[in-house]
């Protein structure tokens, strides 16, 4: 028994040196082929990215990349840089409790920064009525489908906006009759959250304003079947505004307009129950809130 055990040791070690032995083999092998051995990636390490903004759902970030960094992403969404550094990210609705930015440095390594992003309250009804139910029909997306594959392209246009360094002013003035993120839920089954922010004058005919700076990348002709006359505004870097129920676009696609210009009034067309301004904004697929864009309505 004792010679077995042993045997059995001087076999262990024979083969747990045997194995030790084989990246050297393969390292020689490799270096009598001309192939360098690949080395293990670097861990990445922390770094902190100066910013400001909303750190919450339906929040945004912006900040200028240090020298010495050559990209970012948020979450493996690449955020694009501006020439001087700038970028700007957001957060969606429904984002969750932690995000993450990372960043390639000048010599290749990797530096993350881990974010907090603090939930919000959003206002959720529970009504007990059941959803009605069936989907839309043939008739209806066979309008619809155009609709939003115009609404889709505009989305993907890319401009040289600079809105997206500005804080936002209010495109118009009101009671403020919807809010960005609430929600019916029927019987427990949750129906779409509102996605924007409603603003209501009272009267139709009403102007407003862009935000800020922006290029138009959507002006209806006629209205759409909910959207009703649409005007939508990229801001640059991925972010854009959206502007619904319009009863006249004064601004036509490609125009670039400025911050507090007029762009259109306020009406009640598509599928609206009275005149009201119907904003929203979205950065890439996070849609945002924009009372988190704004200061107090003066």
């Amino acid at each position: 028994m004792t010679r077995y055990r042993r045997g059995f040791a001087i076999s262990l070690v024979a083969v747990l040196g045997a194995a030790l032995a084989v990246p050297a083999v393969i390292r020689a092998a490799a270096t009598r082929s001309g192939v360098a051995p690949v080395a293990p990636a670097a861990a990445p390490r922390p770094v902190t990215l100066p910013f400001t903004g909303e750190l919450t759902q339906g929040g945004w970030i912006r900040g200028t990349l240090p020298a010495g960094m050559r990209s970012l992403s948020l979450d493996g969404t690449p955020i694009k840089v501006a020439p001087d550094g700038g970028w700007f990210a957001a957060f969606d609705r429904d984002a969750g409790p932690q995000a993450l930015l990372r960043t390639v440095l000048a010599n290749g390594s990797i530096g993350e920064q881990r974010l907090a992003v603090s939930p919000r309250a959003w206002n959720i009804e529970n009504v007990n009525i059941a959803r009605s139910p069936g989907g839309p029909s043939e008739a209806f997306m066979a309008l619809r489908r155009p609709e939003l594959a115009r609404i889709n392209a505009a989305r993907t246009r890319v401009t040289n906006a600079q809105g997206w360094r500005q804080r936002f002013i209010w495109p118009a003035k009101g009671r403020i009759s919807g809010r960005f993120g609430s929600q019916r839920v029927y019987r427990g089954e949750p129906g779409a959250y509102h996605s924007g922010l409603d603003i209501s004058t009272g009267t139709s005919g009403t102007p407003f304003v862009a935000p800020a700076d922006g290029v138009v990348i959507l002006a209806a002709e006629k209205p759409f079947t909910l959207e009703g006359n649409l005007l939508m505004l990229d801001h640059g870097m991925g972010l854009n505004s959206a502007f619904l129920h319009c009863s006249q676009i004064l601004v036509k696609e490609g125009d670039h307009v400025k911050q507090g210009q007029v762009i259109a009034r306020i009406g009640m067309t598509g599928r609206a129950t009275g005149p009201h301004l119907h904003w929203s904004i979205k950065w890439n697929d996070a849609r945002l809130d924009p009372l988190l864009f704004l200061g107090p309505m003066n």
